[in-house]
């Protein structure tokens, strides 16, 4: 994308730009993105969730990011590691404090909302994948995965002690 600006509109930001390559008419095309539309911004904007469930799915979300739990997609050009004699294993990645804590709260927070309702739970609020994605990916009905997403969200929000 070329040019790029972000503004405000109403509570949402808005990038507007235009994209380097021209499109079938031979002109530039414009592309709007709405900088703060994920999966589970779009069901609270529609009135799917309520402030609580949101705030836990933000927080939940926020915990996976911080204890860096998405798979890597560049290379690591950290130093290899060193094997530990002959056909030893490689050391385990060093850890900070912040990131263990991070996992720890993760793992107890998709914990506390069941084996049933983590998956629809970590594929819409860490994975961004669209509700019927998610749905269709775990074979369900159309429109089941709000219901246990809801179920999900209101679990984790009371171990984050959301009121």
């Amino acid at each position: 994308m070329g040019r790029t600006s972000a503004r405000l509109l109403g509570e949402r930001a808005i990038e507007q730009g235009i994209a380097s390559e021209r499109g079938t008419s031979g002109y530039p095309r414009s592309v709007t993105v709405n900088l703060t539309e994920s999966p589970l911004g779009w069901l609270f904007a529609r009135g799917h969730l309520n402030q609580r469930q949101y705030d836990a799915g933000e927080r939940l979300r926020s915990d996976w990011e911080r204890a860096q739990l998405a798979p890597g997609v560049t290379m690591a050009w950290d130093a290899a590691p060193m094997a530990r004699g002959r056909g030893g294993s490689a050391s385990a990645p060093d850890l900070c404090g912040a990131q263990l804590d991070a996992k720890r709260r993760f793992d107890s927070a998709v914990a506390s909302a069941g084996p049933g309702l983590a998956d629809i739970l970590w594929r819409v609020v860490c994975a961004g994948e669209g509700m019927r994605d998610a749905e269709t990916a775990l074979g369900w009905p159309a429109r089941a995965g709000k219901l246990v997403l809801t179920l999900a969200l209101d679990r984790v929000a009371a171990f984050y002690r959301i009121p």
